[in-house]
C-alpha cells in the first residue's frame, strides 16, 4: 500500500513512510485523548443501522430474473440499488453525523501532519496526493458510499482541515485539541458550514 500509494510521485521513500506513520501517529493521539469519539461514531453506525430493513421480496425478485452466465446482467442488477433502501430521518441525521465526525478527524490529521512535517521537502505534494485520493475514492468507498450512502466530500474535508487551523492560528494549538475534550464541543455541520 505504502509502495501504491508513492507510485509516481518521485518523492523517497523514507520521506513518504514518515508522512504516512506522522498520519496514522496523529490518529491514534487523537481517539487517545479523545476516548469518547470512539463510542461516538460507534453509536451514529447503531443508530443508523437501527434503521435497516431488507426487502426481501425485491432480492427474490432480482434473483429469479437474473441469468448467472451473463456477469453483465448480474451487475447490472446488483448496480440498480438492489439493496439501496429508503433512509429515514434518523438515519440522515446519522450519516450527517458520521460525515461530520469523520471529516473533522480527517481535518484535524491534516493540520497536525502539516505542523509536524513541515521540514518534509514534498509534504504539499503528499498533502495534496492524500486529499486527491479521498476525492476520487476507490472500490471500497465507492461500494460504501452505494450501499450506505455515506460519501465523505472532499469539500466538506477541506473545511475542517481550515477550521482546525483557524483555530490553531487563533487560539493555539492546546485550545485547538481542547475541543475534542468532549463531545458537547465538537464542531457540528454548521461550523464547518461557516
Amino acid at each position: 500500500n505504502i509502495r501504491d500509494f508513492g507510485s509516481g510521485l518521485q518523492v523517497e521513500h523514507e520521506e513518504i513512510l514518515l508522512y504516512l506513520a506522522l498520519r496514522e501517529a496523529a490518529r491514534i493521539r487523537l481517539f487517545a485523548r479523545a476516548p469518547w469519539l470512539e463510542d461516538d461514531l460507534f453509536n451514529a453506525v447503531a443508530q443508523y443501522a437501527a434503521g435497516i430493513h431488507i426487502n426481501m421480496e425485491r432480492i427474490e425478485e432480482a434473483a429469479q430474473s437474473m441469468d448467472p452466465s451473463d456477469p453483465a446482467a448480474m451487475e447490472a442488477v446488483f448496480g440498480d440499488g438492489l439493496f439501496r433502501q429508503d433512509r429515514t430521518p434518523m438515519q440522515e441525521a446519522a450519516l450527517r453525523r458520521i460525515e461530520t465526525t469523520l471529516a473533522l478527524v480527517e481535518g484535524w490529521v491534516d493540520d497536525v501532519v502539516a505542523q509536524a512535517g513541515a521540514h518534509l521537502p514534498s509534504i504539499e505534494k503528499l498533502r495534496e496526493t492524500t486529499n486527491r485520493r479521498r476525492a476520487t475514492g476507490g472500490p471500497a468507498e465507492d461500494a460504501f458510499a452505494a450501499l450506505v450512502g455515506l460519501e465523505l466530500r472532499p469539500r466538506r474535508l477541506r473545511d475542517a482541515a481550515a477550521l482546525w487551523a483557524h483555530l490553531r492560528e487563533t487560539a493555539g494549538i492546546e485550545d485547538r485539541d481542547d475541543v475534542w475534550a468532549h463531545p458537547d464541543v465538537q464542531p457540528e455541520e454548521q461550523d464547518l458550514d461557516d
